[in-house]
């Protein structure tokens, strides 16, 4: 997880007063951290975030939450953004190599050592994290006054521009960057096999970044109080704008003046950064149903302005304002989740109950159970196979209808393709490597089958002898069907997976249910058994639905 490195000093004077060093350390815990030991009269603190919360990889985004959360400043926090009329042309090129491109400048940031150090490691971690390690996103942080507007982000040719890259002294075309340069040994795997590369350049032609590998020197950002260009690239638009908004919110935090600058993408002219919040409605009664407090819509929207969110109660209705920079809440449950932090976890809790509580087996189970004592007394033996299967045994050689089945993209072994859409190729396969033991074999299971993207409960029942007549296979099932209080009748099935005539529906309120029968010749032959099959198979989840209270 996330590890941020701050100064106790600094944090104190971000969230405008002096909180004790102990009061932190119990506290940010409570917003989901882990605090790092903190030991002596030392300024120096490390806390590490679970990952679900971008927002917080620096001091500044953990300011920003603790002023809600300690009630200091609590609510919404919300930053003025003025436009300019800076712009900034995407060239359609990109769009086969890193198609995102979003952009915004922060002035008057008044840049300390400390403030540096803070500002790169929140780039990292965001690189590392929702960049997935600068895959999915690349940021880059840039000089305003080095460089002079329009920008450009474009394709070039690997060797058409040179440029001196970061934290170097030699000039170097974007192909040597890849082999001789530390950052682009670590990451030209992004751009393997591309004939050319993404640059962004100055209305001059001079680069400010190779994303997403390095930055050009020409732009570094030093000591002192400058106007900062931010650009993110990647491959998905919602975490390259939250990785655009935490870092410019970030550098608004330490004074920045947030402005906005004018995309062109094609014929799509917008303006970028737009930090407009989120709305979202909950039911205050679901929420303290789901955390099983009663906080009721009042104390709703307290706990979910502590957490730097903005709540307004309408009768159980709760209309919540978040920021654009929470990428985490995405559904009622994340908003539900924010409601109890707020709260507090440390606050959860209470006596336990005492009273025994047994559990109790579902009407499905209750079912199977009552199935598998049927089967066995009519001379069954039960078996459990793979779920695992392929297309071959389970359509073509058993000549039973094809059906949507969930494919294996990987399969190591050509017998395991899919997952079975019926029981009966399972338990041909139990008889085929049985088939020098003696006659008769009478096996079934009750087991899942994976048809159309749902899970379905079937029972197949096979049997193999010198003589297995189609008077009996229906016998099998007529017993089953019986026992479980079926009201069926019977349609004439005229699938090659049976003997002409030999094979039925078994239909019940109008749905065709099961079918049984004699296998047919070529297909015994097929799957490489020798004697007669016969074999039954019922989909029994509409019996289920039909009888969950009178099961046998």
């Amino acid at each position: 997880m996330p590890v941020i490195n701050f100064k106790y000093s600094d944090l104190c004077t971000m969230l405008g007063e002096e909180v004790p060093a102990q009061v932190l350390v119990d506290r940010i815990p409570m917003i989901g951290a882990d605090m790092h030991e903190t030991e002596g009269e030392t300024d120096d603190m490390s806390v590490e975030f679970f990952p679900d919360r971008p927002d917080l990889y620096s001091v500044e985004g953990l300011a920003r939450a603790l002023r809600a959360f300690l009630d200091i400043q609590p609510g919404m926090r919300t930053y003025p953004v003025s436009d300019s009329d800076m712009e900034v042309f995407i060239d359609q090129s990109v769009k086969t190599v890193r198609p995102y491109f979003l952009c915004g400048v922060v002035r008057d940031v008044e840049v300390t050592d400390e403030f540096l150090r803070s500002l790169m490691e929140l780039q990292e971690k965001l690189h590392i994290t929702i960049g997935r390690k600068r895959s999915k996103l690349a940021i880059g942080i840039h000089d305003l006054s080095k460089v002079r507007a329009p920008f450009t982000y474009k394709l070039a040719e690997p060797h058409s521009i040179r440029f001196v890259p970061l934290a170097m002294d030699e000039e170097m075309d974007l192909a040597e960057i890849l082999v001789k340069n530390e950052k682009g040994k670590e990451y030209n795997r992004l751009l393997e096999g591309m004939p050319e590369y993404p640059v962004i350049l100055d209305a001059d032609g001079q680069v400010l970044s190779f994303p997403p590998i390095i930055n050009g020197s020409l732009t570094t950002v030093t000591v002192g109080r400058h106007d900062l260009f931010i650009d993110v690239t990647g491959n998905d638009r919602k975490a390259v704008k939250g990785a655009l908004d935490i870092v410019a919110t970030a550098l608004a935090e330490r004074g920045g003046r947030i402005e906005t600058v004018i995309m062109h993408d094609g014929d799509e002219v917008f303006r970028s950064p737009d930090l407009s919040p989120m709305v979202r409605t909950i039911s205050a009664s679901a929420c303290d149903k789901f955390l099983g407090k009663q906080l009721g819509p009042e104390g709703t929207v307290e706990c979910l302005r502590r957490m730097g969110l903005d709540a307004v109660a309408d009768g159980d209705n709760v209309t919540v304002t978040i920021p654009s920079v929470r990428l985490d809440i995405m559904h009622d449950v994340d908003v539900y989740e924010d409601v109890a932090t707020g709260y507090g976890f440390d606050r959860f809790g209470g006596s336990y109950s005492v009273h025994q509580t047994p559990g109790g087996l579902l009407p499905e189970t209750t079912f199977s159970e009552s199935l598998r004592d049927v089967m066995i007394g009519l001379g069954f033996t039960e078996v459990n196979t793979l779920t695992l299967s392929n297309q071959d045994d389970e359509f073509k050689l058993s000549g039973l209808p094809e059906v949507d089945v969930v494919t294996v993209l990987n399969p190591v072994t050509e017998d395991h393709t899919c997952l079975r859409a019926y029981l009966a190729p399972s338990l041909v396969g139990i008889l085929r490597h049985n088939k020098h033991r003696d006659l008769p074999q009478r096996i079934f299971e009750v087991g899942y089958v994976i048809r159309d993207q749902r899970t379905v409960l079937h029972l197949c029942a096979m049997a193999t002898a010198s003589k297995v007549p189609f008077t009996e296979v229906k016998s099998w099932t007529e017993s089953v069907l019986r026992e479980a209080g079926v009201d069926y009748t019977l349609e004439q099935c005229d699938l090659p997976t049976f003997v002409s005539g030999r094979g039925a529906y078994v239909v019940s309120e109008g749905k065709r249910i099961g079918i049984f029968g004699e296998m047919a010749p070529s297909v015994v032959v097929d799957y490489g058994i020798t004697h007669p099959v016969g074999f039954c198979e019922i989909d029994l989840e509409p019996i289920i639905a039909n009888k969950k209270d009178t099961l046998f």
